[in-house]
């Protein structure tokens, strides 16, 4: 990937993390709360700021086998989504809040959608065996189904793909601003 592209996608992972958006997927959706009486204000958005945890989870704590890498076109090599060297039966969970939208089987393969809401959507493909059924509502970390060889989960905003590891502590950057007139 061009150095240019990557700096692009770089900040659009940063712009998107949770803080950045200011969305909490831990809440439930809007539509499934009731609805506010109509003398109240109507309710804020959270303030952006430092979380004290991750927005996503990893969905298994087996090692990465193929890390995001965005392809550089439509149809160009590259990994949409992190591949996760499983043993079969290892248990997948959600890796955040969320509905199961799709539950079954496409082109011979289990797969599992999960929609977090404001756009967001996450995908566990090659899956042993189906937990979670469609229309689930579904907690960070409650299964979604069970491993086989490998596990590929990918995340996408707005129908975009991005790299899930920036949405988890393991994509989380710390950086330190250093005064241009205090040598370092």
């Amino acid at each position: 990937m061009p150095l240019a592209r990557r700096s692009a996608a770089l900040a659009l992972a940063a712009a998107l993390s949770p803080s950045a958006c200011g969305l909490d997927l831990s809440a439930p959706p809007a539509e499934s709360r009731p609805p506010a009486p109509a003398s109240s204000p109507p309710p804020r958005a959270p303030a952006p700021g430092p979380r004290s945890e991750p927005w996503f989870q990893p969905p298994v704590s087996a090692p990465v086998g193929d890390p995001f890498r965005m392809p550089e076109g439509p149809y160009g090599p590259g990994n949409r989504g992190i591949e996760y060297d499983t043993e079969p039966g290892d248990v997948v969970a959600a890796a955040a809040a969320g509905e199961v939208v799709f539950a079954g089987s496409v082109a011979r393969s289990l797969h599992v959608t999960i929609d977090h809401g404001a756009g967001v959507v996450s995908s566990y493909s090659y899956l042993e065996r189906i937990t979670a059924p469609v229309g689930a509502r579904l907690a960070r970390g409650d299964p979604v189904g069970l491993a086989s060889e490998r596990l590929h989960f990918g995340v996408r905003v707005d129908g975009a793909y991005v790299d899930p590891a920036s949405l988890t502590a393991a994509g989380a950057v710390t950086v330190r601003l250093i005064p241009l007139d205090d040598p370092p």
